[in-house]
């Protein structure tokens, strides 16, 4: 709607017209942001009910709208309302719109939110409308809306007004609408799967579960430092070691107080499940199954893409071992050293910088992350893991060097991480003690040992496969969303400069 309003002797600043336009308002009808107001149908629903009426057709039925003005033509004639699920245009003519209704028309700005009751009818053009008998101001909204054809441009605006991101741009509103259906996607799928939810604390006195570094809070009535959880799985084993069920999960946010990239948000979304007497073949199968669903359920097919990429979710998904993989790529042979000391040796030769006391399992971790992720696009398991970066994991049968381990990859990304879970206490606990001597060596003196978790441990925990899956690359890869702060609806910004 023009915001020029010669007319009415306002000014011509745009923000001050409206708070001008507010005050008249409050004179002439006297409350513009009324707390009672009840529409009859929404614009989703008013298409469908009149989908088959024909042009210049007035059906005589009466409804009560409500949403937020997006264009205005004809000095408010006509205008387009929109509500969450969609449009519908108004017309406000002389014929059939009372003089008191009419009067509020230079009133109404682009972003207002009124209410209209009218008839239902299709005009000449085709397009379904209400005959305005009356129309509510139900909010008046003090700024404008951003120009029309262009919306937020600016990224770094979208990120940080997100509401005004979505109320301009139908893709962002989709894009937030299909992660909600695929996190209720993956909820419905792990209760058809006889998975049990349950909800673990955020708050931790011990942080553990992964390597990561936590963001630390206090606790004023227990006089307690306390951290955010880095993840729910030390909880989510004592639930297995409960007999509560037998298979169990948590759609959970986990807070990990380091980087930010279009891939990584110190805030985030996983799925965590546990699944006894199950292992990480298990567990695969289960992921497979997990996101062909998905893929099906936004996008009616296995097969999608992802910028130019065609990605299938079709299963099973390649698999291939991490020494053969480094293999394949680079031509170093893992699996023929014997010592840490050849491990390092071999790397530097092929032109790796590695640190002097790396182990032979941390040497083949990071050759793989750098030669071999990016090349994983289609969806791909990647087993056998080394036990030196893996302390939650099963040995594999003859060789003591690897774990029954796998991570998922799709489009060179980490989508999931999972295990045969390691259930023998005492190898437990020497392999959480050894984990917390090195983060000591590294000046990780907060760091403890989760005693409580190994004492219900030594309770005795069943064989289980385990499974984290990174809720928002999976959103990321489904949504065609480059960037994680796409997909997350409020993400964490710096503080704007005075």
């Amino acid at each position: 709607m023009n915001e020029k309003t010669a007319e009415t002797g306002l000014s011509s600043d745009v923000t001050e017209v409206r708070a001008q336009k507010l005050k008249m308002l409050r004179e002439q009808i006297g409350e513009v942001y009324p707390a009672h107001f009840h529409r009859t149908i929404t614009n989703a629903e008013l298409a469908e009910k009149y989908a088959g009426i024909e042009p210049d057709t007035e059906t005589g039925d009466i409804v009560t709208i409500a949403g937020r003005v997006y264009s205005s033509r004809n000095s408010g004639m006509f205008m387009d309302v929109r509500d969450a699920s969609g449009k519908v245009q108004v017309f406000s003519h002389k014929d059939t719109t009372p003089e008191e209704a009419r009067a509020l028309l230079p009133m109404i700005d682009l972003g207002d939110i009124i209410g209209v009751t009218g008839e239902v009818r299709r005009t000449k053009r085709g397009e379904l409308t209400v005959n305005a008998h009356e129309i509510t101001m139900l909010t008046k909204a003090l700024l404008p809306m951003p120009e029309k054809w262009h919306g937020v441009s600016d990224v770094e605006t979208r990120y940080r007004k997100r509401h005004l991101d979505i109320l301009t741009n139908e893709d962002s509103k989709l894009r937030f609408r299909q992660r909600s259906k695929i996190i209720s996607g993956i909820r419905r799928f792990m209760e058809d799967e006889n998975f049990m939810e349950v909800e673990t604390p955020m708050l931790h006195s011990v942080y553990g579960g992964a390597t990561a570094e936590p963001f630390k809070t206090h606790h004023n009535t227990l006089k307690l430092d306390m951290y955010l959880r880095i993840a729910p799985e030390l909880f989510l084993k004592r639930t297995l070691v409960s007999g509560l069920t037998d298979k169990v999960f948590e759609i959970n946010r986990n807070f990990r107080n380091e980087g930010v990239s279009t891939r990584h948000n110190p805030e985030f979304t996983m799925m965590e499940c546990y699944w006894a007497y199950a292992d990480y073949e298990d567990i695969m199968g289960l992921v497979e199954r997990l996101f062909a669903h998905l893929s099906m359920s936004i996008h009616g097919s296995t097969e999608f893409k992802f910028g130019d990429t065609e990605i299938s979710f079709k299963g099973p998904f390649k698999r291939v071992p991490m020494p053969d993989a480094v293999k394949d790529v680079t031509g170093i042979d893992f699996l023929a050293m014997k010592t840490d000391e050849e491990a390092r040796a071999a790397a530097k030769a092929a032109g790796f910088e590695i640190e002097d006391d790396w182990t032979w399992g941390e040497c083949l971790a990071f050759i793989f992350e750098e030669k071999v992720e990016g090349t994983l696009i289609q969806p791909s398991h990647v087993t056998h893991f080394p036990k030196d970066i893996s302390p939650f994991a099963k040995e594999v049968p003859g060789e003591p060097r690897l774990v029954e381990r796998f991570e998922t990859y799709c489009n060179a990304w980490e989508i999931g991480n999972a295990f045969s879970e390691l259930n023998d206490p005492e190898e437990q606990r020497r392999r959480m003690v050894e984990q917390l001597e090195q983060a000591h060596a590294r000046g990780e003196h907060e760091k403890q040992l989760d005693e409580e978790f190994l004492d219900a441990i030594d309770q005795g925990m069943p064989p289980a496969g385990g499974l984290g899956i990174g809720v928002d690359r999976l959103i990321m890869l489904l949504t065609d969303s480059p960037s994680i702060r796409d997909i997350i609806l409020f993400p964490a910004r710096r503080q704007k400069a005075d």
